[in-house]
């Protein structure tokens, strides 16, 4: 019996997710527990598997749709089996599993969905209003998505209704715009070739009677220059919303300081020659000032907190949120009770996330929760820089490269190697005093981490 395939909850907080591509198609034998389709959340991407043996059947929605959780997204089933129940009722690009919808007059369409009234084409003698345009809802968001306008599409459904396969019919004929060329169209007043129905790129454009000269590429070879046109989806949308909800919502205020690293740096070449059956050749210097912060942060409560707008949330553990550079953008994962875990524990958990994190594969709640966060630019010769809170967070501590600085020893300067730090605090609810405090601790605490890590 034909199985339908329900997009699952992928954590507490995720709504929809944008379908990256299918790694199973039509046709293809399927396993339970083998990944049918790779997806995008706000944070993470990840794979979603088979409950079920057999073949599949149907793709109920294409690469770059966004979906909601809990609707169908595929059918599994006997191969030759019957599936036009799943395939003609809402599925991805329609309604939640389970909820039975309605031929649609595009008049008639929801209000909230602010759905422009389309004037007639086909009329009906059900009863419904004359001069609407029958379109089933997949053809109806299938339109939309792709930009066409369903008015003078011959309907070949009941009754001259508008079906998903007419649209498909339709964009078949559509000119096949690159992105660049699209944006160009969308935007800038050009005009794809008449009867075009191949590739149209950019030189195949014409352009607005008002367009400007093209100015000379830099090179001055008398070419244009070339625009890439990249969407903001997915977790790169989420990173833009949310710094400037940051900067736009807190009053954030830097504190800049640095750390004797000798102790760092000495204790971190003494675990990298250990024997390896100890596990701690892979602790890396991020490791041990992230044990210096999970340790001194407890003592500091105004710190490891988040600030909802009406309160302030001291927490007694610290879940401390460690960003990662990934090709999707920055991701921050969250080592739990932090403060509660050896050195040894902490570099593992810190690994192991990142190591998801820039795979793709980290799961969204282990992205959430965090209660104060480290950002390290260390790696990359930073002397300082501003980090950018992550609300609720009221503090994120920003770790530099460590260089020479003259400090007066016995009367005499000496150059001795610092780590810099840089604090950001939400001066709301936190002030200069209690940030400075916790910057001395914690430069205390890194200028003897071998004793920290000791006791």
């Amino acid at each position: 019996m034909a199985t339908p395939i329900p997009l699952p909850k992928l954590g507490n907080t995720v709504e929809s997710v944008i379908v990256l591509r299918w790694l199973k198609q039509v046709g293809d034998p399927v396993r339970s527990g083998e990944s049918l389709i790779e997806v995008e959340t706000d944070k993470a991407a990840m794979e979603v598997e088979s409950p079920t043996d057999g073949v599949l059947l149907a793709q109920l929605c294409q690469e770059g749709d966004e979906v909601p959780v809990m609707v169908n997204i595929a059918v599994v089933g006997a191969a030759g089996e019957d599936i036009s129940a799943y395939t003609t009722q809402p599925s991805a690009t329609d309604a939640p599993v389970g909820v039975p919808t309605m031929d649609m007059p595009v008049a008639a369409a929801d209000a909230k969905n602010d759905v422009p009234t389309i004037p007639a084409t086909t009329t009906r003698t059900n009863g419904a209003p004359a001069g609407a345009t029958f379109i089933s809802p997949r053809a109806r968001n299938l339109a939309e998505r792709k930009g066409l306008d369903p008015v003078g599409i011959a309907g070949t459904g009941p009754e001259g209704r508008v079906i998903e396969r007419d649209v498909q019919a339709a964009l078949q004929t559509q000119p096949k715009l690159t992105p660049l060329a699209k944006s160009m169209v969308e935007k800038g007043g050009f005009v794809p070739p008449e009867g075009a129905t191949g590739r149209v790129t950019t030189k195949d454009l014409t352009p607005p009677a008002a367009a400007l000269t093209p100015s000379p590429s830099p090179t001055g070879s008398g070419g244009t220059d070339s625009v890439e046109t990249i969407p903001l989806k997915g977790a790169r949308k989420v990173i833009a919303a949310r710094m400037l909800e940051s900067l736009q919502t807190t009053a954030q205020l830097t504190l800049n300081a640095s750390a004797d690293a000798r102790a760092l740096q000495a204790f971190r070449k003494r675990l990298k020659a250990s024997p390896a059956e100890m596990g701690l050749q892979g602790v890396t210097i991020n490791d041990l000032v992230l044990f210096a912060v999970a340790r001194t942060l407890p003592r500091f409560p105004d710190l490891n907190a988040l600030f909802t707008g009406d309160a302030v949330h001291r927490y007694g553990a610290v879940h401390l949120g460690v960003a990662v550079d990934t090709p999707r953008g920055l991701l921050v994962p969250v080592v739990r009770n932090a403060d509660g875990r050896s050195l040894k524990g902490l570099a593992e958990e810190t690994h192991r996330l990142a190591e998801a994190a820039q795979a793709g594969k980290i799961l969204p709640d282990e992205m959430n929760g965090g209660t104060f966060s480290v950002t390290n630019l260390g790696a990359f010769g930073i002397e300082s820089f501003t980090p950018v809170l992550n609300p609720p967070q009221v503090a994120i501590l920003g770790v530099s490269n460590i260089q020479l600085k003259p400090i007066e020893v016995d009367d005499k300067p000496q150059l001795i190697p610092h780590i810099g730090l840089s604090l950001t605090i939400n001066h709301q609810v936190v002030d200069g005093a209690p940030g400075a405090r916790f910057l001395q601790a914690l430069a205390k605490a890194i200028a003897s981490i071998d004793l920290l890590v000791a006791g």
